[in-house]
């Protein structure tokens, strides 16, 4: 505790040297949480852009259709009501469960003819589930509307359909045969993923069922309260189905792109956090070895007044451990000011590669992200001053006491 006072009072009485200490490592712990903030709204706002696009939290399937499902569809039909879907629906922290049936075909409009893929679904349960799916044009599918259909804005650019124009699907039946339905565009839909508006259509799902001939569907997509909750709620659904017959994948075993993104920028980032710990190990040794040479002639003093080099080494060290203490307090405070003050403005971003949608950013800062940044700024004070303390240490007594003189 001694130390701790002497380390106090060197720093309130060095008070230019400490004034810019404490600049350097506030700095550093703002740009921290600034740019990894920036970087955790990224991955939120991806993550749930990408559940509320069309994955969903958990997808229930019959075994092997994540894997085989797209050679032979027809085989791994759930059915259309089971028991099992009432208890998912009651389950702790679900919201819903949306049945789906997958396909693809041609649809032709005119003389022009493209390859779809294809999305049977409840209208009334996907207004939760596709919260991300927005309508830019038209309406959405409606419960009561059986032959409605709504398209990628990139499918429709393609095939040359506007709003109320009739196309017609065609699709391959489980018996070998041709199957054919009109339906008509009731809207064009965009997501965050470009590819898929380039590709997927969506029919409700009676209509799905006629045209391919089946009565159940291929997924129970799961839409949970929070997103943080989707590793417990596998456990608890995992407990209430059948193993040998259901399939449980989270959305973080779909979402390739959301999954790469998040391992490229998290690198990024720690080259980042690397710079701005080197900064921070130069700018406070320097100024430690300045405070070092400044103050030979007291080092000589109180060493020569009986205080030990260990106990020198400590000084100085607790020096660096409060200047790190109050440069990460003081850069966590006004950090989390800017932060609110970006957000609440917002940052204007084009589209990025592969998506359709501009953004509007903002600064997410975590618990996580404030701990490590105040962490780093600490754990770099505390290493940059190891070198001056140690020189400090190796003073000679006689030489110190005569460097002022």
């Amino acid at each position: 505790m001694n130390t701790l006072v002497l380390a106090f009072r060197n720093i309130v009485r060095q008070r230019r040297r400490s004034l810019l200490s404490l600049a350097a490592i506030s700095f550093g712990v703002i740009a921290l949480l600034l740019a990894g903030g920036f970087i955790q709204w990224i991955f939120w706002a991806m993550r749930e852009d990408t559940v509320g696009s069309h994955l969903g939290h958990i997808q229930i399937s019959r075994i092997g259709y994540q894997d085989s499902g797209t050679a032979d569809p027809y085989k791994y039909l759930l059915p259309a009501q089971s028991p099992e879907l009432t208890r998912l629906e009651k389950a702790p922290g679900v919201i819903t469960v949306a049945p789906r049936i997958g396909f693809s075909g041609l649809v032709s409009f005119g003389d022009a003819t493209v390859s779809f893929i294809g999305e049977g679904v409840d209208p009334q349960r996907e207004t939760f589930l596709s919260r991300s799916v927005i309508i830019t044009q038209g309406t959405n599918l409606q419960p009561e509307d059986q032959s409605g259909i709504v398209m990628g804005r990139g499918l429709a650019a393609n095939l040359g359909v506007h709003v109320g124009d009739q196309v017609v699907l065609l699709t391959n039946r489980p018996s070998g045969g041709v199957s054919a339905v009109e339906g008509r565009v009731r809207g064009l839909f965009s997501t965050i993923v470009k590819a898929y508006d380039d590709s997927v259509l969506r029919v409700p799902l009676p209509l799905a069922r006629k045209l391919m001939g089946v009565s159940g569907s291929h997924l129970w997509v799961t839409l949970l309260k929070r997103t943080e909750d989707t590793e417990d709620v596998m456990q608890q659904l995992r407990g209430t189905l059948d193993r040998t017959k259901f399939e449980l994948v989270p959305w973080t075993q779909l979402a390739d792109f959301y999954n790469k993104t998040v391992v490229l920028f998290t690198h990024q980032f720690g080259v980042v956090r690397a710079i701005i710990g080197a900064i921070i190990i130069l700018g406070i040794s320097n100024t430690m070895m300045m405070n070092v040479m400044e103050r030979t002639g007291e080092i000589g003093t109180v060493m020569a007044l009986g205080t030990r080099r260990r106990q020198l080494v400590g000084m100085f060290l607790s020096e660096g451990f409060l200047l790190g203490i109050f440069g990460a307090l003081i850069g966590l405070i006004v950090g989390l000011g800017l932060a609110a003050l970006i957000s609440a403005i917002g940052i204007p971003m084009p589209p990025p590669p592969g998506m359709d949608r501009a953004l509007i950013g903002q600064i997410r800062v975590t618990p996580t992200l404030a701990i490590e940044s105040m962490l780093l700024a600490v754990v770099t004070t505390l290493i940059a001053s190891v070198y001056p303390a140690w020189k400090a240490s190796r003073l000679t007594i006689v030489d110190a006491l005569r460097h002022n003189r």
